[in-house]
């Protein structure tokens, strides 16, 4: 048999790692549940060279998982088969990977396989928490009621994303265009000012002199700068890839002035909006916060969420831990609170969820208000500074001329 490697975590949220046998990923997967391991990685021992070469990639768009789960809720709902069901999907598919990935599930349900055990098996398109919802819809009868809330949740996920690339993306293509257009203007503009007025003779004003000389040094070091950034980012890249230098990082995110208060809103409302879909869905609790920390795009949030986790099951409440941490508003732990002691918990995380949609929405307007003003005020004076600059001469030479 073949040899997987596994990591996973166990009931107290401690990492494991180890190597096992068995006949499949997903028979791996169901031997470590058994033995109280969560598991986050399976994979084929000495398969890392077996690269399958895909045409048109190996991804799946979300709005195409939208549309997937949504109609298969309604095939669901209509009575069809469940394996009548992917043949018919697998069909009107245009994605070829995603096609391809249906019908391996088919197969996989018609050799005997449950549902949710053959989406595990394609882990870069059905997540864990897409997985461990459809298990819940399995076990209680209601797969096509958990699979409309997949696609809400998948949707409502989709739009949460684009409003966090629309606040980026604009500040981001503004600055970059401002440094490229600084960085020509001192490697190629500027020298030949500097030889035209070199030509002329005489003193340059002090402005001048700075820029031609910022100009001349960024010639002779723009090469080794290029470098030395590329390989700062590789090195930052790698060390963010570590568990402490992630820990670091995304402390100190929460840390920043406006923009650390956006991305807490943006875990607040993707934490709720989470636990709220798993626990209305007959997920277990513990098994909800586990995956819901591993989502939550932040270490200091996830560590707050595990943290609860282990409070949990100790038999204590959700909102006391996560007031402690400190990561989560006050109102949030009071709201959780209420919703605990009133046993309508799930309805609780998904107002909370709409409200900081709604918050997210505002702090994203919030900055891009105060980036444009700031961009444009940076653009003039950096730009329009250069210029100033370099015509002080010729307006110092058309002085002397007419004089």
């Amino acid at each position: 048999m073949p040899i997987f490697t596994y990591e996973g975590r166990t009931a107290q949220g401690q990492v494991t790692r180890g190597e096992m046998e068995g006949v499949s990923e997903a028979a791996i997967r169901i031997l470590l549940r058994r033995q109280g391991i969560t598991p986050t990685k399976v994979s084929q021992k000495g398969r890392g060279l077996n690269m399958e070469i895909r045409i048109g990639g190996n991804s799946v768009a979300e709005k195409d998982l939208v549309v997937f789960t949504r109609q298969f809720a309604t095939m669901i709902d209509a009575g069809l088969p469940l394996v009548q069901c992917l043949d018919i999907l697998s069909q009107q598919q245009t994605n070829p990977f995603f096609r391809k990935t249906i019908t391996r599930i088919k197969e996989d349900v018609e050799g005997g396989s449950t549902f949710n055990e053959a989406l595990a098996k394609h882990p870069k398109v059905f997540d864990e928490l897409y997985v461990n919802l459809v298990a819940a819809g399995e076990v209680g009868g209601i797969l096509d009621t958990i699979l409309n809330r997949l696609a809400a949740y998948i949707e409502k996920s989709m739009k949460l994303k684009k409003r966090i690339k629309g606040a980026m993306v604009y500040p981001g293509v503004i600055v970059t265009v401002a440094v490229g257009v600084v960085a020509i203007l001192l490697v190629f503009v500027i020298p030949i000012f500097a030889k035209m007025f070199a030509d002329f003779g005489g003193e340059l004003p002090a402005p001048t002199k700075i820029v031609i000389g910022l100009s001349e040094w960024l010639k002779r070091w723009i090469v080794p700068i290029l470098i030395g950034a590329g390989v700062f980012a590789f090195l930052f890249k790698k060390w963010y890839g570590t568990q402490s230098g992630r820990r670091i990082v995304d402390r100190n995110i929460l840390r920043l002035p406006v923009v650390g208060d956006l991305i807490r809103k943006i875990a607040v409302a993707r934490f709720t909006r989470t636990l709220g879909t798993m626990v209305s869905s007959g997920v277990p609790i513990l098994d909800g916060l586990q995956i819901t920390a591993r989502t939550s795009g932040n270490k200091t949030v996830e560590a707050a969420i595990m943290a609860t986790r282990v409070s949990i099951s100790e038999g204590k409440t959700i909102a006391e831990p996560l007031q402690k941490s400190g990561v989560f508003p006050s109102m949030v732990c009071q709201m959780i609170a209420v919703g605990e002691s009133t046993g309508a918990l799930d309805n609780m995380l998904n107002k909370i969820a709409d409200f900081y949609d709604d918050e997210v929405d505002s702090a994203v307007g919030a900055l891009t208000a105060l980036m444009e003003p700031a961009l444009m005020v940076f653009l003039g004076v950096v730009i329009g500074g250069l210029v100033i600059a370099m015509y002080l001469p010729i307006f110092k030479i058309a002085g002397a001329v007419g004089a």
